[in-house]
C-alpha cells in the first residue's frame, strides 16, 4: 500500500482548486476555437482594405495558397482560413512544446505554485493583447505569448500527481482530463455567442476576448487565494541519509518499469496521427455530407460530452494500461471506419469510438508517466512528456491534410490506421503495468 502524500481533506481541497482553476483555464481557452474563420475573414479583409499587401498576414497567405496548389487535387477557396487556422494552431504547438519542459524545471526548483502564477500573468497577457488586436499583428503576439506562457495542464498534472499514491493516480488523472472534455463541450458555443455581442468596433471580438480575460484574472486571483505549495519537500535525499546514519533501512531506490523514451514516443506517435485526423474532421464531414460549421461544432461537442462522461465514470476506475489499451483500439476502428463509411449514422459511430479514445489514451500515458518520475524531477519529465505530444499536434495536421488532399480519403484514413495499429504494437507489446497498481472500484 502506497503511503498517503497529504492528508485526505488537504486532498479533497486541493482538488477543488485545481478542478475549478483548470476549467476557468479551459473554458477561456476554447472561446477561441469556432470564432477562428470569422476571426481570421476579418483580419483579411481588414489588410485587403487598407491595401497591405507586404503585411504578415499576406505573406502567411501567399505561403499557404503555394502550398495549397501543390496538391495534385484542387482544394476549394473555402478552406484558406482552414489551412491558416491550422498554421497558427501548429505555431501554438510549437512554441508549447518549447516552453513546456522549461516551465516543468521550473517548477521543479520553485515550486508549483509560483511557477503556475508566473505562468497565468503570460496567459493574462496573452488574452490581454487580444483585447486590444484590431490587427493581425497584434493577433500573432498575443497567440506567441500564450503558447510560450501556457503551463496550467501539465502543472495541473504534476499537481495531481503531488497529492495522490500510485493507488489514486489514475482517478486523479481522469479528474484533469475530464475538465478537458467539459471545457471543449461548452467553452466553444459560449465563445460563439459572445462573439454576437459587438462592444468595439475596431474589434468585433472584444466582448468574447473581454470574458476570456475576465475568466483568467478570476482564475489568477483564486489560484493565489487558495492554492498551497504541492511539490513534495526536498528535505527526503536527507531524512534518508539520517536514516542510514541511525542505523535504519534507507529507502528502496525508484524502479522504473516504463522508460521516459518509450513513454514519450508513445505519446509523440498517438497524437501526430489523432491530431491530424482531428483536423481533417471539417474537411470530411463538408465534403461527404456538406456539413456547415454549426453542425460540426455539434459532431465535436457530442465527442467532448461523450468522452466527460466516461472519464468521469469509467476511466477513472481503470487501470491506466488497460485504459490507453482500450482508447487505442477504438481509434484504430475509428480510422478505418472513417475511411470506409459513407452514411451519417458511420460518422456518428466513429465520433463515439473517438471520445473513448479521448478519454482513455492521453490521460493514462499522463499516469504512466508520472508513475515514473522521481518527487524531485516530475514537472520537468511531466513538461518533456507534453512537449512531445505538442511536437506531433504541431506536425500532425499538416502531415495528415497533405495525405488527405493528395491521396484521397479513402487512404489517407487507412494510413491512419496502420499508423495507429503502430501505435497499438507499442502499447500492447512494450508498455507495462506499474508493480502493485490495479483497477479502482
Amino acid at each position: 500500500m502506497a503511503s498517503q502524500p497529504v492528508s485526505l481533506a488537504q486532498r479533497k481541497k486541493i482538488l477543488r482548486v485545481i478542478f475549478i482553476s483548470l476549467l476557468l483555464d479551459l473554458i477561456s481557452f476554447t472561446f477561441i476555437l469556432p470564432l477562428f474563420p470569422r476571426l481570421l475573414e476579418f483580419y483579411r479583409n481588414l489588410e485587403v482594405n487598407h491595401g497591405a499587401s507586404n503585411s504578415i498576414l499576406n505573406r502567411i497567405l501567399l505561403g499557404l495558397n503555394t502550398y495549397k496548389q501543390s496538391f495534385s487535387r484542387p482544394i476549394s477557396d473555402r478552406y484558406d482560413i482552414v489551412l491558416l487556422g491550422g498554421a497558427l494552431g501548429s505555431i501554438f504547438s510549437l512554441l508549447q512544446a518549447i516552453a513546456s519542459p522549461f516551465i516543468g524545471s521550473l517548477s521543479d526548483k520553485y515550486g508549483r505554485r509560483t511557477a503556475l502564477l508566473w505562468s497565468m500573468a503570460g496567459n493574462i497577457a496573452s488574452v490581454a493583447l487580444w483585447v486590444m488586436a484590431t490587427d493581425f499583428r497584434t493577433f500573432l503576439a498575443s497567440r506567441v505569448v500564450g503558447g510560450l506562457s501556457e503551463g496550467n495542464v501539465q502543472l495541473a498534472t504534476a499537481m495531481a500527481a503531488d497529492i495522490s499514491n500510485e493507488e489514486q493516480r489514475g482517478s486523479t488523472m481522469a479528474l484533469v482530463g475530464a475538465c478537458f472534455s467539459i471545457a471543449f463541450t461548452f467553452g466553444p458555443a459560449l465563445g460563439a455567442a459572445l462573439a454576437n455581442v459587438k462592444t468595439v468596433a475596431a474589434n468585433p471580438f472584444a466582448t468574447a476576448a473581454g470574458f476570456s480575460l475576465m475568466l483568467i484574472l478570476v482564475e489568477t486571483l483564486y489560484l493565489y487565494l487558495y492554492l498551497p505549495e504541492t511539490k513534495p519537500s526536498a528535505q527526503q535525499p536527507e531524512a534518508s541519509n539520517r536514516s542510514i546514519a541511525d542505523g535504519k533501512a534507507p529507502t528502496k531506490p525508484r524502479l522504473r518499469t516504463n522508460s521516459y523514451f518509450l513513454l514519450n514516443a508513445t505519446h509523440f506517435i498517438f497524437i501526430l496521427f489523432f491530431s491530424g485526423m482531428e483536423f481533417s474532421f471539417p474537411f470530411m464531414t463538408y465534403d461527404l455530407f456538406a456539413y456547415t460549421s454549426p453542425q460540426s461544432g455539434r459532431l465535436l461537442g457530442f465527442i467532448g460530452l461523450l468522452a466527460s462522461i466516461l472519464q468521469g465514470g469509467v476511466t477513472r476506475r481503470l487501470h491506466p494500461l488497460r485504459s490507453i489499451q482500450i482508447g487505442v483500439v477504438s481509434c484504430v476502428a475509428s480510422f478505418f471506419l472513417l475511411g470506409r463509411m459513407t452514411t451519417k449514422a458511420g460518422l456518428w459511430t466513429a465520433a463515439s469510438l473517438l471520445a473513448i479514445t479521448t478519454a482513455t489514451v492521453v490521460t493514462g500515458l499522463n499516469t504512466l508517466s508520472s508513475f515514473e518520475a522521481a518527487e524531485t524531477e516530475r514537472g520537468g519529465k511531466l513538461g518533456n512528456h507534453r512537449s512531445w505530444g505538442q511536437v506531433g499536434r504541431a506536425l500532425g495536421p499538416l502531415l495528415f491534410c497533405t495525405l488527405y488532399w493528395w491521396a484521397g480519403r479513402d487512404i489517407a484514413y487507412a494510413i491512419g490506421g496502420v499508423g495507429m495499429l503502430g501505435v497499438c504494437t507499442l502499447v500492447f507489446g512494450a508498455l507495462k503495468s506499474p508493480p502493485n497498481i490495479s483497477d479502482s472500484r
